[in-house]
């Protein structure tokens, strides 16, 4: 063999052999990360958030309400789990609420408050509320009526945010007939970790 075609077959095995192997997971992950738009929204302590507070940290974006009666506060209370066993020091939680003419900030952080105060719970009237939803990958409906206990119909998925500030992967919920469509907590654990390895910050 001579000499160059032994240099082509060494720096192909080179290459090959420095692949990376392809990621299994069920959630939907983007390969290129997806752009967030300019948004502002109001926290639960009345401070406005932008793209920014998105950035530096991996983050899980949720839809909700605080008059939710089943899918909000399940979905919540199995982030908390999720967030206490993958341990990732910079992963944070943001519940967007899609009920803004009965979540006010004060109604948002005693809600918020109950799974970990340190989450954020942000909302904003619908003008620009729903672009931002929409951006996310994720939807909501709510009635015009707005009278007495209403319902909000929303996704149930949880968006994941990447430390450039960009959407990395959805995680869909498990839907069995009789029960509540929520993610599964030991397989967002199992992939989440998996993602964040994957793709460091």
């Amino acid at each position: 063999m001579s000499l160059k075609w032994w240099l082509i077959g060494a720096l192909t095995s080179l290459t090959l052999g420095c692949t990376k192997p392809e990621l299994q997971v069920e959630a939907l992950v983007y390969e290129q990360p997806r752009e967030i738009n300019a948004f502002s929204l109001e926290d639960q302590h009345g401070e406005r958030v932008g793209v920014a507070d998105l950035q530096g940290q991996w983050d899980l974006l949720f839809l909700g309400y605080t008059s939710c009666p089943d899918v909000c506060p399940m979905t919540l209370a199995k982030l908390r789990q999720v967030e206490t066993q993958v341990k990732e020091p910079d992963l944070n939680v943001w519940f967007i609420s899609v009920d803004p003419a009965r979540d006010t900030a004060a109604k948002r952080r005693q809600y918020i408050t109950y799974f970990n105060p340190q989450y954020k719970a942000v909302s904003a009237p619908h003008q620009d509320l729903y672009p931002f939803v929409q951006n996310l990958g994720l939807m909501y409906a709510i009635s015009e009526q707005q009278e007495g206990d209403y319902l909000v119909d929303h996704s149930a998925s949880v968006v994941l945010v990447d430390p450039h500030g960009k959407i990395r992967a959805i995680f869909k919920p498990e839907f069995a007939a009789g029960s509540v469509p929520t993610i599964n907590t030991e397989v967002m654990v199992r992939e989440l970790k998996a993602i964040i390895d994957y793709y460091p910050g």
